[in-house]
């Protein structure tokens, strides 16, 4: 096939690659004496329409776009020579190496190298994912991205090749579905044969992991199908936690979008905005928290005596004194007129006892707010006896993290009052609140959590 020239225009200079039906040649044109790819899908026994319609829809989704980082379309026609029949799609050629190929050759990728092609590829396909239908390349992987040569600091050019798998979501709403890819770059979604643009980000944080691992993502460790890369990439938390969220097989959690990506990436390399929140455990606050990958736990211990508690404590025992000469009373009554009476005090028992239950919590309480890869969970300890307030929830159902400063508000009778902070986390319809009716009362111990809980979550805090 070496020196043979299809389609009157196009000589074979050397094969680049083959695999199953298709070759990929490196060619020159004899009209622009340009270096060209044409790549072949030849008719052969285990030829399938599907591969055909693939490859059309790659030349036709070529020819629609214009990005100086992808393959241009130059040529499509039908091959019908003595050696080969079949069909042949001619782009221009990129003078460049895959990832996969420096790999393979002995070259390592240092965190900045590896931020710098996040970068690039997830700005192709800000533009790809913006067309319209929007376009998913559906098999990104180190030998498709291509990586030109070293320039001052720069890592080089990025460039992304190879829509053979690419689909577009029109294309994906209707008909049949073909399940494509490359596994240990395919997120779970992509098994089944549904593909978001999403499903891009994830293919891309795997690409990246086998950047800095140098092992392929399918041979790394998993633990509820996601990839356990930390142990061996010794990467910042930041970039650690930005990949975590790339590949995250569940979708609700992973970046809704490749401009949402980036804007987290760069946000990963700049300095915390000091004002913003406090990113330190304030002095002399007694509040444990401790997490790694997995699980974070807050554990907030008993305020302690306060003078305050000086007035509650005495207003309890007068009320339960009180409601304690009442029921005495009511009972010492002729049967069944002392019943109703009896029934009466059992609302003021139980106001008595909550205040006793306040006054108790406050001295010897603590309170646990613990989240993992399942659920979130916030438990309540006096003196041994624990109980969830609301029940546990799915993690996955986490869908907001609020946090309310202190403030003045206005009752019914238009008198100001003072509120506590409040952090709320809310899955679904559950809220998980700490501040007000716990014992943080420190509003720099509550901005601190805050923090902290945001970033394990890998969500924003919103401000009310």
């Amino acid at each position: 096939m070496i020196g043979e020239t299809f389609n009157a225009r196009y000589e074979i200079q050397q094969q680049l690659g083959k695999k199953a039906g298709r070759r990929t040649l490196l060619a020159r044109d004899l009209v622009t004496s340009e270096l060209v790819v044409v790549k072949l899908l030849a008719f052969s026994s285990d030829f399938e329409w599907d591969d055909l319609k693939l490859f059309e829809r790659e030349a036709e989704t070529l020819k629609s776009l214009s990005h100086p980082l992808i393959p241009r379309y130059v040529d499509y026609f039908e091959v019908n020579s003595p050696n080969i029949k079949g069909f042949a799609l001619v782009q221009s050629y990129i003078p460049a190496l895959t990832l996969e190929q420096y790999l393979q050759s002995g070259r390592t990728f240092n965190e900045t190298e590896v931020k710098q092609v996040a970068k690039s590829v997830l700005e192709i396909l800000i533009y790809l994912h913006r067309l319209h239908p929007p376009v998913i390349h559906r098999d990104i992987k180190p030998s498709n991205i291509l990586l030109g040569e070293r320039s001052g600091n720069s890592v080089g050019q990025v460039y992304l090749v190879d829509f053979g798998s690419v689909q577009t979501v029109l294309a994906t709403e209707g008909g049949t579905r073909t399940v494509v890819g490359t596994y240990g770059y395919m997120p779970p979604e992509q098994f089944g044969g549904r593909t978001v643009t999403s499903s891009d980000l994830y293919s891309l944080g795997a690409t990246l992991i086998y950047l800095v691992t140098g092992s392929h993502p399918a041979d790394l460790p998993q633990k509820d199908f996601r990839i356990q890369f930390e142990s061996v990439a010794h990467l910042s938390p930041g970039l650690t936690r930005w990949l975590k969220l790339m590949t995250e097989p569940n979708l609700e959690r992973r970046f809704s979008s490749a401009s949402v990506a980036l804007q987290a990436l760069d946000e990963s390399q700049a300095p915390k905005n000091i004002n913003s929140l406090v990113i330190t455990q304030p002095a002399g606050s007694k509040i444990r928290l401790t997490k790694n990958w997995e699980t974070l736990e807050i554990l907030i211990p008993p305020l302690g005596f306060q003078p305050s508690m000086v007035f509650t404590g005495l207003f309890a025992i007068a009320w339960n004194s009180f409601i304690l000469f009442w029921t005495i009373g009511a009972l010492s009554a002729p049967f069944p007129i002392n019943l109703p009476f009896a029934l009466f005090s059992l609302p003021f028992w139980g106001a008595g006892g909550f205040m006793v239950y306040i006054f108790l919590f406050t001295l010897f309480g603590n309170i646990q707010l613990r989240l993992n890869s399942k659920q979130i969970n916030l438990t309540y300890e006096l003196f041994g006896f624990k109980f969830h307030r609301p029940r546990p929830s799915p993690r996955e159902s986490i869908t907001k993290l609020v946090y309310i400063p202190k403030h003045l508000t206005r009752d019914s009778s238009g008198d100001k009052t003072q509120v506590s902070p409040q952090l709320e986390i809310w899955a679904g319809v559950q809220k998980y609140q700490l501040g007000d009716t716990t014992v943080i009362q420190s509003e720099a111990e509550l901005e601190w959590l805050a923090h902290e809980l945001s970033d394990w979550l890998g969500i924003p805090i919103q401000r009310e």
